[in-house]
């Protein structure tokens, strides 16, 4: 009877495990909750950064204070100034993490020999790909619009403190501030500048990750530098160069053009800087960049399959 009854639980314990497996969306759910787990700078980077900078928001809150009391003209220099500051850094940590992450993704493994081990498990080179693509171009910029609206919550928090004690009006820093707009423009800028249109990026470091034996950084870079001369030489232009810095730090992004000409600050944290997604959907450059990073993708995952250790 207990042996039985022993066999009973097991069996159906097999069977979840097995209904696990055959589901399409578990492994991949699997390879990139590992691939969060390995790579922790993913999330610990953007909470040390953010720190950082909150030390020393509260450490400099009574100077950004006290200039706002003795100069009203500059008021929103003053006050919302370390918003902008704030999420202008957590987006070039965007850029930086991506990137480290993008060269070492597939060289990584195949260095310390790793790539055996995954490559008997029950996951396709396609999965693991994809999985990988996926921290870059959607977890790292959730991650970091995730910390960078709990950081400017805090100083949220702290400033309308501070003003109340210091009497001076909370409803206007808020109506300067106006956090929710901020905070919607803010994850769209990330999700789209700085996820979506440098994903051919991303997927390009991948693809000679999983490629070179050593100096991957090196040999992504020759054929850009190599193409970049060529084209300074022969037609005195430096489209491709501008081209390729603009896909790294997203200026060239499906943004908001009209803003530029009155001088708004830089950061999407004013309120007068609105979200044209139209405007994306419609960009020839958005839909081109996306078919390059399927295409760069798909040559990793080839690779993939042929590629062993270092």
């Amino acid at each position: 009877m207990n042996t039985q009854a022993n066999a009973m639980p097991e069996s159906l314990e097999s069977s979840r495990v097995a209904r696990d497996v055959l589901r399409p969306t578990r492994p991949f759910y699997w390879s990139v909750r590992r691939e969060l787990m390995e790579n922790r700078s993913v999330y610990f980077a953007p909470l040390l950064v953010a720190g950082v900078f909150l030390l020393g928001f509260l450490v400099t809150m009574q100077h950004h204070v006290r200039n706002a009391a003795m100069n009203s003209a500059q008021y929103r220099d003053a006050i919302v100034l370390p918003y902008d500051v704030s999420a202008g850094m957590m987006m070039l940590l965007v850029i930086l993490v991506s990137l480290f992450y993008s060269i070492d993704a597939l060289h990584g493994e195949r260095k310390d020999r790793s790539i055996l081990f995954w490559k008997s498990m029950p996951v396709s080179d396609l999965t693991t790909i994809l999985a990988k693509a996926t921290i870059p171009i959607v977890a790292i910029p959730l991650i970091a619009t995730a910390v960078t609206i709990c950081l400017q919550l805090v100083m949220l928090i702290v400033s309308s403190f501070v003003l109340m004690v210091t009497g001076q009006s909370v409803a206007r820093f808020w109506a300067e501030l106006s956090p929710l707009q901020m905070w919607a423009l803010l994850a769209y800028h990330i999700m789209t500048a700085h996820a979506l249109w440098p994903a051919p990026i991303y997927a390009w470091l991948m693809l000679v990750s999983g490629w070179a034996r050593r100096a991957v950084l090196l040999w992504a870079a020759l054929p850009a530098l190599a193409i970049a001369g060529l084209e300074a030489i022969l037609f005195r232009t430096s489209h491709f160069a501008s081209l390729v810095g603009e896909r790294i730090i997203g200026s060239s992004s499906p943004a908001p053009h009209s803003t530029a000409a009155v001088g708004i600050s830089i950061f999407p944290t004013n309120p007068l800087m609105h979200i044209h997604p139209l405007e994306m959907l419609m960009s020839a450059g958005f839909w081109g960049g996306l078919l390059v990073t399927a295409i760069f993708l798909g040559a990793a995952v080839r690779l993939r399959r042929y590629r062993g250790p270092v």
